[in-house]
C-alpha cells in the first residue's frame, strides 16, 4: 500500500511541484492551501503518513496549524517548511511535534529525503513524557532535525561523546539512517573575543554548546549535508549572542 503525504502550502505552484516530486517517488499525495482546508481533510476517515507544512501562511502560521494537527492526527509525522529558520524556531516546532524542518526553496532530493526520514522515524517507538516526573523540572530540549538530518548532542547519545574543552561533538543522523560524528572546534580567537566583551569572565559551557549547535545547524541548513571533513571551526560569535550568554556568566 502506497504511503500518503499531505502538502499544506498557500502557494499553488509549490504544491504542484511537490506533488509531482512525491508522486514520481511512488507516494499518494493530497493538497491543502490553508490550515482550515487541511483540518477539513484531516477530519475525514483517511489516514496520512506524512504532512509537509509551510510555516508562513496567511491567517494561521504553520506552528499554529501544527498544534491542531497533533490533535487531529497525532501519529502522523509533520515536516515543517520555511525560508526563514533558526534553531529556536526548529526547537519550538519539535516541541510541538514536528519531526523535521526543511528549507525553502527546496529541491526534489531534499523533499524525498525528508519524507523518507519521517517515515523511518514513524517506525520508531515514540517516547511519552512522564508529566509527574517532569512537573518541576526544565523540559528536555528535543534533538533538532533539519533537511532530514538530526543533530544529537552528547547528552542525547548513549554513552556520550568524548570531547575537549574547546570542542563540541555531535552525532548527526542522516536521512538514510546512517550516523556521522561531527566536531565543532571553538577557536582561540572566538574565546578571546568573548572574554574581552565579558571582561574575561568565561561563559558557561552551555553557551558554547548552543553556539556550536547553531553553527552546525546553519551549515546543514545551507548545504543540505554534513561537513565533508566531519569538522567545523567556530571563529566568531554574534555580539547579541554574547550579551545573552553573558547574563549568566560565571567563574567556573
Amino acid at each position: 500500500m502506497r504511503k500518503r503525504v499531505l502538502v499544506i502550502d498557500d502557494e499553488e505552484n509549490i504544491r504542484q511541484m511537490t506533488r509531482l516530486t512525491l508522486e514520481a517517488a511512488g507516494y499518494e499525495v493530497g493538497e491543502a492551501g490553508s490550515g482550515m482546508e487541511a483540518f477539513a481533510i484531516l477530519g475525514g476517515a483517511a489516514l496520512w503518513d506524512v504532512i509537509l507544512l509551510d510555516q508562513k501562511m496567511p491567517g494561521m502560521v504553520g506552528t499554529e496549524v501544527l498544534k491542531r494537527i497533533k490533535v487531529l492526527a497525532p501519529t502522523t509525522r509533520v515536516i515543517m517548511l520555511t525560508a526563514f529558520a533558526s534553531v529556536e524556531l526548529a526547537v519550538e516546532a519539535m516541541q510541538l511535534g514536528a519531526s523535521d524542518f526543511v528549507r525553502k526553496p527546496t529541491t526534489p532530493e531534499i523533499v524525498r529525503n525528508a519524507v523518507a526520514a519521517a517515515l523511518l522515524k514513524s517506525s520508531e517507538p515514540r517516547k511519552v513524557p512522564d508529566s509527574s516526573a517532569t512537573e518541576h523540572k526544565t523540559p528536555h530540549r528535543p534533538a533538532v532535525t533539519m533537511n532530514g538530518f538530526t543533530i544529537l548532542r552528547t547528552a542525547d547519545v548513549p554513552g556520550g561523546l568524548s570531547q575537549r574543552s574547546n570542542e563540541r561533538r555531535f552525532l548527526v543522523r542522516k536521512p538514510n539512517g546512517r550516523e556521522q560524528e561531527v566536531v565543532v572546534e571553538i577557536s582561540t580567537e572566538a574565546i578571546a573575543a568573548v572574554e574581552q566583551v565579558t571582561n574575561r569572565f568565561p561563559l558557561e559551557g552551555a553557551f558554547w554548546t548552543e553556539q556550536a549547535e547553531r553553527f552546525l545547524s546553519d551549515f546543514i541548513w545551507n548545504d543540505g549535508a554534513v561537513p565533508p571533513s566531519g569538522k567545523l571551526v567556530l571563529k566568531g560569535v554574534e555580539p547579541d549572542e554574547i550579551e545573552k550568554g553573558g547574563k549568566g556568566h560565571s567563574r567556573e
